[in-house]
């Protein structure tokens, strides 16, 4: 692949038409199907093991699932009849009014049903520009603006968990949460000493639904072994089931948080919120309440300030990799706070992946292989090794380049590059499209355990940069962040960084 034909890849990419459109909405309402399918089985199943059992917990979790894939499956059907007779322009008022309906419909229920249900609904609101603006605003609610659950159920998780209610324990309680999402939910408060805090409350048991999630995500996965032969699905429900039932443990995502704290201590545009130990338990989290706006109003700002945004979080990202061998594998938009020139605080660390320094060492590999050197035969033959391709797979090291080369495609080269939403769109195409041009790699593919969380930064990293319309050297500000180039400062912000780290302890 050419530097020319790569960089009208990132900056122009090969999507966008209509039907590219409606294809992304159809694999919405096919995401719900798929969901319908899997609780049905899983109800099945339970029926024949228990014969007569109450509609409760994981049961009423699977049947909401199949109730809402059976009533899109149906609206689809009557939406495809009602098109037939529809000239072209009343079939584009029908199309936009059934999407409209059905991301209403999964916008609410996921909404009601928190856990990893609503996870998986944030994760398309962001990770797939592909979808219609409509559809994609809906499920966009899920980041930060889920349903709440009342004021006095989370006033009486704070009583048990510390001992006190909210209004007592606190100088100041705000029963109004600024934010609720999938497992909990935030409240503005002010300590007796007189700091203000951000509070999370977990849901009451919310444990038990993301059980019964992760026993449908086994099914789930193993459904899609048929479609992808070579993913072995055993170690990536394990990898998903440790790191999100980590996500329940508030006093493991508090120890995070301040790993994170310790590494960015002093740093000039990264800042992590302080954590109130005293305050904290496994299902109250609290911590110092930062201050900035959120990603929505910075798509409104200057294209400065949006890249200097953008930078700012990719070389958080990658330092934290490549650096500290630490991934906070959760990126989506409402876990930011932005500030002018570049300030970003980074929020929620209850998903964070810690990897071995010989991990760390594949992924160094892999880069100074396929943009260092370019050497694809070096690329093929460390990802055979860890298990992502078998060895003699019947297709050309071209084939491999081609596909894999899009996934360090703003680093390839070394002059400025434009992210943009076709490219975010191409990345999520090239994991899940086994029908696409690179069907017959993506059909014998697995994904390692190291892998699974990694994959957010493909998927994640880059819809946020493609929402920015992030423009930067990505090679060079990559080469400062790789201790393997360790290369000079690049931008004024590396400047600063730069500054930062000589006053760090060697």
């Amino acid at each position: 692949m050419t530097a020319d034909r790569r960089r009208d890849a990132v900056t122009a990419g090969n999507v966008g038409t209509a039907g590219g459109v409606r294809r992304a909405a159809a694999l919405g309402v096919g995401a719900v199907a798929v969901a319908g399918v899997v609780a049905a089985r899983e109800l099945r199943r339970r029926r024949a093991q228990v014969g007569d059992w109450s509609l409760a917990g994981g049961a009423r979790r699977a049947l909401t699932i199949l109730h809402l894939g059976r009533r899109t499956g149906r609206d689809y059907a009557l939406h495809r009849a009602r098109r037939v007779f529809a000239d072209a322009e009343r079939r584009e008022h029908l199309d936009m009014q059934f999407e409209m309906r059905t991301a209403a419909q999964v916008t609410e229920t996921l909404g009601h049903m928190k856990g990893a249900m609503m996870k998986l609904g944030q994760m398309a609101s962001y990770l797939d520009s592909g979808m219609p603006p409509h559809v994609r605003e809906a499920l966009a609610q899920l980041q930060c603006d889920a349903p709440p659950m009342s004021s006095e159920l989370a006033a009486g998780v704070v009583e048990s968990e510390l001992g006190r209610r909210p209004e007592d324990l606190f100088l100041e309680w705000d029963p109004i949460p600024i934010a609720s999402a999938s497992i909990g939910q935030v409240h503005r408060a002010i300590t007796e000493d007189g700091r203000a805090v951000a509070v999370k409350v977990q849901y009451p048991g919310i444990d038990e639904a993301i059980e019964s999630d992760l026993g449908s995500a086994e099914l789930l996965f193993g459904g899609l072994g048929m479609v992808f032969p070579g993913l072995q699905s055993g170690p990536i429900v394990e990898e998903l089931r440790a790191r999100v039932l980590e996500e329940l443990d508030y006093e493991k995502e508090a120890a995070n948080q301040q790993l994170f704290i310790e590494r960015f201590a002093g740093h000039p545009f990264i800042h992590v919120p302080e954590v109130v130990p005293e305050l904290s338990t496994r299902r109250v989290l609290t911590t110092e309440l930062a201050d900035g706006v959120r990603f929505e109003e910075v798509l409104g700002w200057s294209e400065e300030e949006r890249n200097l945004a953008a930078e700012t979080i990719f070389r958080f990202v990658f330092r934290s990799l490549y650096r500290f061998g630490i991934f906070n594998g959760d990126p989506h938009p409402g876990n930011y706070l932005f500030r002018p020139g570049g300030q970003v605080v980074f929020l929620d660390f209850g998903l964070v992946k810690r990897f071995t320094p010989e991990e760390v060492d594949t992924f160094s590999s892999l880069v100074r292989s396929m943009v260092l050197h370019r050497d694809v035969a070096s690329f093929r033959r460390t990802i055979e090794d860890i298990g992502l391709l078998k060895p003699g797979e019947p297709f050309s090291d071209e084939l491999v380049e081609h596909y894999f080369s899009h996934f360090y495609e703003l680093v390839l080269d070394d002059h400025e590059r434009t992210v943009t939403k076709e490219y975010a769109s191409e990345s999520v195409r090239r994991i899940f499209d086994a029908n696409g041009p690179y069907g017959e790699i993506m059909k014998v593919a697995n994904v390692p355990p190291a892998f699974v969380i990694i994959q957010r930064i493909n998927l994640g990293l880059t819809a946020l940069l493609g929402e920015l319309g992030a423009t930067a050297n990505w090679r060079r500000i990559g080469e400062e962040l790789w201790p393997f180039v360790d290369g000079p400062p690049s931008t004024p912000l590396g400047e600063r960084e730069q500054e930062w780290l000589a006053r760090q302890p060697s």
